[in-house]
């Protein structure tokens, strides 16, 4: 294990410097770990606030509207769950050497599409023609 990186609070990844120097690693280490946490919390809100809720209500059209609530708050849930396996992917990346490069073709993914989506495995060209592919698959 290495010793704790120093990063400033207003650090930025910029490309003027070594792309996936340790300072990058570490800024991307700290921002999956934080969405991570966030999602876990939101979870914890979720369980408790179901668990809460399951009480008897007499009036129909109130007992379907707290069914549809719960049902879209589950379905919420379940895309996080696998944001969460996408982003412990990410830390497994960051940790063996792969993060920030695509997977496709090995050059490396812009800082910006990071910032923005630093569980993105693709470079933007390779996700377009992936998507492109896909969809002619399923029109097809």
């Amino acid at each position: 294990m290495k010793p704790e990186l120093f990063l400033p609070t207003d650090y930025r990844p910029a490309e003027d410097e070594p792309f996936m120097n340790d300072r990058q690693l570490e800024y991307f280490r700290r921002k999956l770990l934080a969405w991570k946490e966030d999602i876990l919390n939101g979870s914890r809100e979720t369980l408790e606030g179901l668990a809460n809720s399951s009480r008897n209500i007499p009036d129909i059209a109130d007992r379907a509207s707290e069914e549809t609530d719960r049902a879209l708050e589950l379905r919420t849930r379940d895309r996080q769950r696998k944001l969460v396996a996408k982003i412990d992917a990410a830390l497994r990346r960051i940790e063996d050497g792969e993060f920030g490069y695509c997977e496709v073709t090995g050059e490396p993914i812009s800082l910006r599409r990071l910032d923005a989506r630093p569980i993105a495995t693709m470079t933007l060209e390779a996700q377009e023609r992936h998507e492109r592919r896909e969809r002619v698959h399923r029109d097809g």
